[in-house]
């Protein structure tokens, strides 16, 4: 969302990837920005101007206003809608799916889906989902999204980023700080990998100073490198990616300026152990130079658990209900400021 994006700047998009041969659109809302009137608009207009095409909307659920997106883009035809199952759902994730099936009882629209068999697979994620609590987001439903317009997944990595740098507290600054970045370059998606790149100069900003350093994909999307954005780049941050990478900003495709790597790749990737020449590790090693060795090395070995098991998960609940219990009553300090002794007692509110 922004001045440059609009209902009308949507469906014209909508035809453009018509007619490159797109057989059906998305509409992939991660930030759960959509809200239930453009979510209409916006559906009704691709249907209305090109046809019978099918029209898929995918909204996650952070600022609690995109269930009503699903139903009013369902009441404009759309024809696919992005869910989770309830004990998986709400947050920087997705509405929950027996909502919306109940929601469309007695509406015209049905989805077919069993209602019984929704609450097993709910009972069944309900006990696998604690396994991962490690990674979930503290986000519930946070109405600042409409101002920073963060998607869940790349919320959830400022969030580890931040913890990781001792500086979880700072979450908000981030948020505020987003908007501004994403303006600069540009207004580009906030979509994998500019979320990422936008996010985590976000980061650097707020615990470095505005611009003081400048990560080398962030210099690269300023730079032109990524391809074009909607909008205008800040031209003083391209002035500091240029000095910072000695690289010329461009306006032309992207790959052009690209040398033929195939070739090398292919040999590198063959020599890694535990590769097996395929087309997928070859491209897996050229998107992840520094993970693939370690997974090829290690898959033989099966899928790996990075959940809590059941003895770990009750260790955990018991260390924490012992430092709950741990203060019973008030706690007496005596601080000394300027000389002078105070007396302070703490108690549980």
């Amino acid at each position: 969302i922004s001045p440059l994006h609009t209902t009308e700047g949507y469906i014209k998009l909508a035809g453009q990837l018509l007619d490159m041969g797109a057989e059906s659109i998305a509409l992939k809302d991660m930030a759960a920005l959509l809200q239930p009137q453009p979510a209409y608009d916006i559906v009704k207009g691709i249907k209305d101007t090109y046809g019978d095409v099918q029209v898929n909307v995918h909204c996650h659920s952070t600022t609690g206003v995109t269930l009503v997106s699903l139903m009013k883009a369902i009441e404009a035809g759309a024809d696919v809608v992005d869910t989770a199952i309830s004990s998986m759902s709400l947050g920087p994730g997705h509405n929950p799916t027996e909502s919306l099936v109940a929601m469309l009882e007695g509406t015209g629209y049905t989805t077919e889906l069993d209602m019984d068999r929704l609450l097993r697979i709910r009972d069944h994620f309900a006990k696998v989902r604690p396994k991962y609590a490690q990674f979930e987001s503290a986000t519930l439903v946070d109405t600042d999204i409409f101002s920073s317009q963060i998607p869940g997944g790349m919320l959830s990595n400022m969030e580890s980023q931040l913890k990781a740098q001792g500086a979880g507290d700072r979450i908000k600054e981030v948020m505020e700080e987003v908007p501004l970045v994403k303006a600069a370059a540009g207004h580009p998606p906030l979509v994998t990998p500019s979320s990422q790149i936008v996010g985590t100069q976000a980061v650097f900003n707020v615990l470095m100073g505005k611009y003081k350093v400048l990560t080398g994909e962030f210099a690269d999307l300023m730079l032109g490198y990524y391809g074009e954005c909607i909008g205008e780049r800040d031209p003083e941050v391209i002035a500091i990616a240029h000095n910072q990478t000695k690289k010329e900003p461009i306006a032309d495709r992207p790959a052009d300026h690209l040398e033929p790597e195939w070739d090398k790749l292919v040999a590198e990737a063959s020599a890694l152990d535990g590769a097996d020449g395929s087309a997928e590790d070859v491209l897996t090693y050229a998107m992840f130079p520094s993970v693939a060795p370690g997974f090829f090395a290690s898959r033989a070995d099966g899928p790996k658990n990075v959940g809590k098991t059941p003895e770990q998960m009750a260790k955990a609940a018991e260390s924490a209900k012992d430092a709950a219990g741990a203060v019973k009553g008030p706690i007496s300090y005596t601080v000394t400021l300027g000389g002078r002794e105070h007396s302070v007692t703490v108690e549980r509110a």
